[in-house]
């Protein structure tokens, strides 16, 4: 059965690549493609085609290269990655040394379990090791951050520490920044939480009788301090952009 299940998925592997080599193609495009509805867990289709997809992204053989309407364009990478793309063999250590710096430097600030479940997640064979070279060559520092628990092995990669010591200067002035509901500052629900004492769940995934806030919630960023959330939509058709509901965090700054 295993031999089946493995067959039939390097079939299909085979004829996705093929197929791509016409044209890009969005999932329903593919001769495979099957109408399903969503995964379990909510959050991607569960169809065979999409699977292999997202599988085929993480080894790089194909690649997102544009959209339509609410579906993805695949393309096959070797054809459409851009020509100023460094294009290089990484041994394991290499992968593992520039995954975890792109993950630390689009969260700001980390621990191992925060890299090692962001993008490429769980992907990680000796993340520890890894970490303790790049801190030994100075690529990344060891911080430690007020009101946290001491014991919290957490970093900062060395290009961000010139605007991390910013903070403490008149250099840096704070502003107020809608975020996305995927934005990489909250994208991890338990670190934004402890970080910030702010609870975020996207509600766009719940039954509507469950929803708190609204369907696209929008965290509400000021300076150094999440003080509410808008529940926001776009009126395409008119062009504009509607504001459903406001709701200011316990003790959030007040303003005009």
């Amino acid at each position: 059965m295993r031999a089946k299940k493995y067959l039939a998925k390097h079939e299909l592997r085979k004829r996705i690549l093929n197929e791509l080599k016409n044209e890009p193609l969005r999932p329903n495009q593919f001769r495979d493609h099957v109408r399903t509805g969503r995964s379990p867990d909510g959050w991607t289709s569960a169809s065979d085609v999409s699977h292999m997809l997202f599988h085929l992204q993480m080894t790089g053989d194909v690649m997102i290269v544009g959209h339509q309407g609410n579906q993805n364009i695949w393309g096959l990478s070797e054809n459409l990655l851009p020509t100023w793309v460094e294009r290089r063999n990484l041994t394991e250590e290499e992968f593992e040394q520039e995954a975890a710096q792109r993950a630390l430097r689009a969260l700001g600030t980390a621990t191992p379990r925060e890299i090692h479940v962001y993008f490429p997640r769980a992907r990680y064979l000796n993340l520890k090791k890894n970490l303790e070279h790049l801190q030994g060559e100075s690529t990344i520092h060891r911080v430690r951050v007020t009101g946290l628990d001491g014991k919290d092995e957490r970093y900062v990669h060395e290009k961000d520490v010139r605007l991390l010591e910013s903070m403490n200067s008149d250099a840096w002035q704070p502003r107020t920044s809608i975020l996305a509901p995927f934005d990489n500052l909250i994208c991890l629900s338990y670190r934004t939480n402890k970080i910030f004492g702010f609870d975020y769940l996207h509600e766009n995934f719940l039954p509507q009788s469950k929803r708190k806030f609204g369907t696209f919630v929008h965290p509400i960023l000021y300076g150094d301090k999440l003080i509410g959330r808008a529940d926001l939509h776009m009126d395409r058709k008119n062009q504009k952009l509607l504001v459903n509901s406001v709701h200011a965090e316990r003790g959030a700054t007040g303003g005009k």
